[in-house]
């Protein structure tokens, strides 16, 4: 690698060679959950590709979009493996994106310097949760016209603003032609051109910042009860990082094989919506609370009071690292520790409880 590493150098700002020398990770008994970041990244990789491949057969209109991705399905060589790779590996993607906010939560990995670090992941995570809504109605089945229909229509029950953004992302009364073409541009334009800009800036933040030690553990340190281990990021972390990038692979081909995604039938806007409809997984706890809120909370509609809970608390999760000014220790650490405990029992109890109905 010395002679790609010195070319490198005379052609890039900073030093290479420095870089590779002297990065370094962390060791601890908790450093297994540092490669969930790198997982994610290799994940959207594997979604850009397998994106851009069915893209070329896509046709984004109600009367070839179902047409399109049938002949993929059916005609071109291995398109079926592609969507279905295409389709695992965004769950794939949003799980691992989950796992990786949650053990930095918990880790307190968000506290000084490393705000920026974790409101550009948090953003990351929503602009992931918007590729798996935007890409949900692209295949134009039945089951996806009819989820797009009741998550469009949850957003109208804004009160002011909410009959214009209802027709602002159906582009119209109803789901129709301008709905797939907003909701195409969004997938493959809007939403990529975001998450390239703020992964390029939250690894920079990253590799500048480097990874932080928990609390407890560097508590443990300055106390002399551990030594401050650490790995040389390359090849040692990078090593282990491809190894669990394969195991993802390994994972995704089996899923993709063995549990091809399907693609039901051909949506029809005059059609019954189909009986017991329901959003992806990773909306299900979300959807199950809104079964579940009053038709009227206080002076407001249930849905909209359950929508703007749902947006509170969002930005309070994002603005976590400057609302918890001591998280290492203290009443206030130990607070936002209990309410990241309450959110994951929380997600995982109203998910279950929407797959159970």
């Amino acid at each position: 690698m010395t002679p790609v590493i010195k070319w490198l150098d005379e052609r890039l700002p900073g030093s290479v060679e420095d870089f590779v020398r002297h990065k370094q990770v962390p060791m601890h008994r908790h450093s297994v959950w540092y490669y969930f970041g790198g997982m994610t990244l290799f994940l959207f990789v594997v979604q850009v590709l397998t994106g851009i491949l069915l893209l070329l057969y896509y046709r984004p209109s109600p009367e070839t979009a179902f047409e399109s991705v049938q002949f993929i399905m059916t005609q071109v060589r291995f398109g079926w493996l592609i969507r279905s790779v295409h389709s695992w590996s965004a769950n794939l993607m949003i799980l691992a994106a989950f796992i990786h906010m949650f053990s930095v939560f918990f880790l307190k990995s968000y506290r000084k310097p490393r705000e920026l670090t974790w409101v550009t992941g948090m953003l990351l995570l929503l602009i992931a949760l918007g590729f798996g809504f935007s890409g949900y109605l692209l295949p134009w089945n039945q089951l996806a016209y009819f989820a797009t229909k009741v998550g469009t229509q949850a957003a109208g029950s804004v009160p002011v603003v909410g009959e214009w953004l209802l027709i602002f992302m159906r582009g119209g009364e109803d789901v129709g032609a301008p709905t797939l073409t907003r909701f195409f541009g969004l997938h493959v334009a809007v939403l990529p051109g975001l998450a390239t800009l703020l992964v390029a800036i939250h690894l920079m933040l990253v590799q500048t910042l480097g990874m932080s030690v928990p609390p407890k553990v560097e508590q443990e340190i300055k106390e002399g009860k551990q030594p401050a281990r650490k790995m040389p990021f390359f090849p040692n972390f990078m090593m282990r990082d491809i190894i669990g990038w394969y195991a993802a692979l390994g994972v995704l081909g089996a899923l993709a094989a063995i549990f091809p995604w399907e693609l039901g039938v051909k949506a029809d806007p005059f059609a019954p919506a189909p009986a017991g409809i329901r959003p992806e997984w990773y909306f299900l706890f979300m959807f199950e609370t809104l079964k579940h809120v009053p038709a009227k909370v206080l002076f407001l509609e249930g849905e909209f009071a359950g929508i703007a809970i749902f947006g509170l608390a969002t930005a309070v999760w994002v603005l976590v690292p400057f609302l918890d000014r001591k998280p290492h220790a203290g009443r206030a650490g130990r607070l936002f520790s209990g309410l990241g405990v309450f959110a994951l029992g929380y997600i995982v109890v109203m998910s279950l409880l929407a797959l159970r109905a």
